[in-house]
C-alpha cells in the first residue's frame, strides 16, 4: 500500500530544494554587493549606491549628487586597487590626475560596469573573466593614447584644444547644416 503521505513528503522536498536554490542565490547577490562595497559603501543601505545595479551602465552626469559622490567613491577604490594589482605604469594612466580626463574616466567606468558584470554575479563563470581581461588590455592601451602622456611628469596638463561644447555659434552652425543628405526644404523648415 502506498504511503498516504509520499506526495506530501515529494511536495515538502521540492519546495525545501527551491528554497535552498534561492538562498544560494541570495548569498551570492549579497556577495555581490559586499564586492562593490569595498571603496566605500557597503551595501544596499548605503546612501545614494543602492538604486545602482552592479554591471549597469554609468553615466556620471545624470547621477544625483549622493549616489555620484558613493558609486565614485567605489569606482576610484576599484580603479586604484586595480592600478596596484596590474602594476600600471603612469605612461599607462596618467597617476597625478586620471580623474581629469573625461575620456580616460569614461573607459575606466565601462571596464569597472564590465568587471562588476562578470566578477560581481556567477552568472556567467565561464568565459566573462577571459574577456574581461582582453577588454582590459585593449582598454588601458586605448587609455595611454587618450592623453597622449601630457601628464607624465607627475601634473596636470590641460590639452590645448578648443571646447565644442561651449561654442553657440558653432552649434547653431552644425543645426542649421541639418542632417546628412537633407534637403534644402528640409533645413529651412
Amino acid at each position: 500500500m502506498p504511503d498516504p503521505l509520499g506526495p506530501l513528503f515529494d511536495a515538502l522536498e521540492s519546495i525545501n530544494n527551491e528554497l535552498t536554490v534561492f538562498a544560494g542565490r541570495l548569498a551570492r547577490l549579497e556577495d555581490a554587493v559586499s564586492v562593490r562595497g569595498a571603496g566605500g559603501s557597503s551595501g544596499p543601505d548605503s546612501e545614494g549606491a543602492g538604486d545602482h545595479v552592479p554591471g549597469a551602465p554609468v553615466l556620471w552626469h545624470k547621477l544625483g549628487d549622493h549616489e555620484r559622490a558613493a558609486l565614485w567613491s567605489e569606482f576610484t577604490a576599484w580603479v586604484v586597487r586595480l592600478a596596484d594589482q596590474y602594476e600600471l605604469t603612469t605612461e599607462q594612466l596618467p597617476h597625478a590626475c586620471w580623474w581629469e580626463h573625461g575620456a580616460v574616466v569614461a573607459e575606466l567606468t565601462a571596464l569597472w560596469t564590465a568587471w562588476e558584470s562578470t566578477y560581481g554575479t556567477e552568472q556567467d563563470g565561464g568565459a566573462g573573466p577571459y574577456l574581461w581581461h582582453d577588454a582590459w588590455a585593449r582598454g588601458i592601451e586605448r587609455i595611454g593614447r587618450m592623453w597622449l602622456g601630457e601628464c607624465t611628469n607627475g601634473y596636470h596638463q590641460q590639452k590645448s584644444r578648443t571646447v565644442w561644447g561651449t561654442n553657440i555659434a558653432y552649434r547653431k552652425k552644425i543645426l542649421e547644416a541639418g542632417p546628412p543628405g537633407a534637403s534644402a526644404d528640409s533645413k529651412a523648415a
